[in-house]
């Protein structure tokens, strides 16, 4: 089989979530001792992180916009070459496109009412594309991969897209996420959050929760947050008079994927206090480091974290402040709740995800 992947932003420096997913996914297909060709689709970029194989074939398309790209050199990129089916891996895909088509649609968040407060013209530029996009192509898609049970549940019930077309297919984890030899005092370690502008990340009860926390704690650790502008912190600050957090921040902006399991294993614990998830790798790298993660018990992230994870409310500051104290305060549960998540990360892998996706490939290709 000819099979294309559309993996637009994979060479980009500075990587995010889906970015991760489909460039983890391609590397795991190309170990496969198949008959398959892949053709892989590409913006050019600096990050060259996959090379050419016998199976594997990266084609760089360059245009000047995602929407361009993808409505108009994607589709005619892969006419040219043959693909016989193409996966679409970040929830948008062409409008007009004579070849079967696969769509990753990690989350339906884009349907939700909007944070008015969220300013990020790339953000909602995003959301403004997807809620175009997505209603013109999802008739077109042989099969809609969402990435839990939760999410598929959710765009059932909201799209009124039958089952027979959905895939549930969890995410993994990158194998060098392990517990790592720690060069901090564990009486001393930091609290980890990967905070940023998005409103779904929940900075704003997590902060004031940090600010409890600094309150009622004799060790007063340090927070480590990554990427977050600094003008939107001191909002949150000002509005919510917690000045006493400032001095306990560091900040170090975004921090590549290969310098995350020094800092998961050398935290105290993770925060990953979302109000909604449609899968949360954090997570699940959390805890393959052996980091006890404090999460919400919203969307997917029950789901992930498993029923011996520690589940709060995200949209109690309190609550959040209560369990980072909880596992302060009592050896025997932190060290439960390290041992919780080594356990619960081992379910996932990039190897089962990649499996699972050849094997829906060739169920369509059966069925056309």
């Amino acid at each position: 089989m000819k099979i294309g992947i559309e993996a637009q932003r994979i060479f980009r420096k500075n990587k995010h979530g889906m970015d991760y997913v489909v460039l983890q996914e391609i590397k795991e297909l190309q170990q496969m001792q198949t008959n398959d060709e892949y053709y892989i689709f590409v913006k050019p970029d600096e990050d060259r992180c996959v090379e050419d194989s016998s199976n594997v074939h990266v084609i760089e398309l360059n245009c000047p916009s995602y929407p361009l790209w993808e409505q108009w050199a994607l589709p005619r990129a892969a006419k040219k070459y043959g693909v016989e089916l193409l996966h679409c891996t970040s929830n948008t895909a062409p409008i007009k496109c004579d070849i079967p088509m696969v769509l990753t649609l990690h989350d339906i968040i884009f349907l939700e009412p909007r944070d008015k407060q969220n300013k990020s013209l790339y953000q909602n530029m995003g959301w403004l594309y997807r809620r175009i996009v997505v209603p013109r192509i999802l008739h077109k898609c042989q099969r809609i991969i969402t990435v839990s049970n939760f999410e598929k549940k959710n765009i059932m019930q909201k799209l009124g897209i039958p089952e027979e077309r959905m895939a549930m297919i969890y995410n993994g984890y990158n194998d060098w996420f392990r517990p790592q030899a720690s060069s901090i005092n564990p009486q001393t370690s930091y609290f980890f959050f990967l905070g940023n502008t998005d409103p779904k990340k929940n900075t704003e009860r997590t902060l004031v929760a940090y600010s409890k926390y600094l309150e009622q704690s004799t060790v007063r650790r340090r927070l480590l947050m990554a990427d977050l502008d600094r003008n939107y912190l001191h909002t949150i600050v000002s509005r919510n008079h917690i000045e006493n957090i400032l001095p306990m921040l560091d900040m170090p902006g975004y921090i590549p994927n290969n310098q995350l399991p020094n800092i998961y294993s050398n935290a105290f614990a993770f925060l990953y206090t979302s109000l909604r998830e449609s899968f949360g790798i954090p997570l699940l790298e959390a805890m393959a480091c052996g980091t006890p993660v404090i999460t919400s018990n919203t969307s997917s992230m029950p789901e992930i974290g498993g029923p011996n994870a520690i589940l709060v409310n995200p949209e109690s500051s309190d609550e959040i402040a209560n369990e980072m104290l909880h596992l302060e305060r009592d050896q025997t549960f932190y060290m439960h709740q390290k041992e919780v998540g080594l356990e619960r990360a081992k379910l996932f892998s990039w190897h089962k995800t990649a499996n699972q996706l050849h094997q829906l490939y060739h169920t369509i290709k059966q069925i056309e």
